[in-house]
């Protein structure tokens, strides 16, 4: 009896391997360390690799593709429920093995090395950009201490500290002086080192089409381009904008039964990151849209949507309402190929325009 499915538990050092026939029964079981692990598979014939789609997961699918081997990474948040008993290795590797056999649990496409380098870029600014708040913090706090007052913003801080530190009637010791000049010097290297990545991003988004085409949506900049270009890869791979949409957690969470239909907040699931930037460029869309509504310029139709949400459901929910909709249009236009449309308005349900067709034929034939 022959072996055609493996099931990996990823892990640093130890790996947990389960060999299973056709019909999804185990016959051989593995535990390996690293080394041998990474040999494991070099002479076996090919194979049905299935994995958690974990951090390292991508890295060693690639390994494994080029060695004939087809992978099939599932998602974390899917597998789990399948495991049974206590959570060990030997469970996790079988729990992978029944999940596997679920029609409704699509695989994690393989990421190429070059959206894992987007994605690290992405982490890099976030780690610079959470150190440059945390000093800025630091500083607007040890100078309140001497009761010098800094205002808020990254960019008023180091003029409102360099003030201080000119100034040579507070009570700033001179070491303490030294220090914070070198933490200013620190803050101006973390802006460099920001706007280096950034520039890295603008390189990418030169050479990709698709990054190009998202730009074009109003509330999409650089870093959510390029950002959901790494995280989702080809959208078209999603069957409609709203799973789409509900795979980045913008749809409500959902608890019916019969003709109960309740609705709560939104899921939050899949990509934190990428949610939160289509969340804030919608807040950006929401206030350039005000912005035109007070100066009485004519609002295009998403524009007007979003504002009517806004009036009646409150900013952060019109805001993430409206990160929905553009969600969903970026699907629409990786979907379908097209140029985003500001002017194009939702296309009525096939319901709907059979009744207005049949409503406007009698009312041209007379009919009441």
């Amino acid at each position: 009896m022959h072996a055609s499915t493996v099931a990996i538990d990823l892990a640093k050092e130890v790996f947990e391997l389960a060999f299973a026939d056709a019909q999804g029964r185990i016959i051989e079981r593995k535990r390996l360390s690293r080394r041998a692990f990474i040999r494991s598979l070099e002479t076996r014939p090919p194979l049905r690799v299935l994995m958690e789609a974990c951090g390292g997961a991508h890295c060693w699918a690639r390994r494994f593709q080029r060695q004939g081997h087809a992978v099939r990474p599932l998602p974390a948040r899917d597998v789990r429920p399948y495991v049974r008993g206590n959570k060990t290795d030997r469970n996790d590797v079988a729990g992978i093995l029944e999940a596997d056999r679920c029609a409704g649990i699509a695989p994690v496409p393989v990421k190429t090395p070059e959206q894992q380098g987007i994605q690290a870029l992405h982490r890099l600014r976030e780690h610079l950009k959470a150190e440059r708040t945390a000093t800025l913090n630091l500083l607007r706090g040890i100078l309140r201490e001497f009761g010098v007052a800094v205002p808020l913003g990254s960019a008023k801080v180091p003029a409102a500290v360099r003030d201080a530190l000119e100034d040579g009637d507070n009570d700033l010791p001179m070491a303490l002086r030294h220090s914070l000049a070198e933490q200013i010097d620190r803050l101006s290297q973390l802006a460099r080192d920001m706007l280096a990545i950034e520039q890295r991003l603008e390189e990418f988004a030169s050479r990709d089409v698709a990054v190009q085409r998202y730009r074009t949506v109003p509330g999409v900049g650089l870093l959510t381009a390029t950002a959901l270009r790494a995280s989702a890869g080809d959208l078209s791979r999603f069957r409609s904008g709203r799973q789409f949409s509900a795979w980045l957690g913008l749809t409500p969470r959902e608890h019916s039964s019969g003709r109960q239909r309740r609705l709560g907040g939104l899921t939050k699931r899949g990509d934190v990151y990428v949610r939160t930037l289509l969340i804030h460029g919608a807040r950006a869309v929401l206030q350039a849209a005000r912005m035109k509504q007070r100066r009485g310029q004519d609002l295009d139709p998403l524009q007007a949507w979003a504002l009517k949400v806004q009036d009646t459901r409150g900013h952060n929910k019109a805001a993430c309402a409206l990160a929905n909709k553009l969600a969903r249009r970026l699907w629409a236009m990786d979907h379908h190929g097209t140029p985003f449309d500001p002017q194009r308005q939702r296309t009525p349900p096939r319901c709907v325009a059979r009744r207005l067709r049949h409503t406007f034929t009698a009312s041209t034939s007379g009919v009441a």
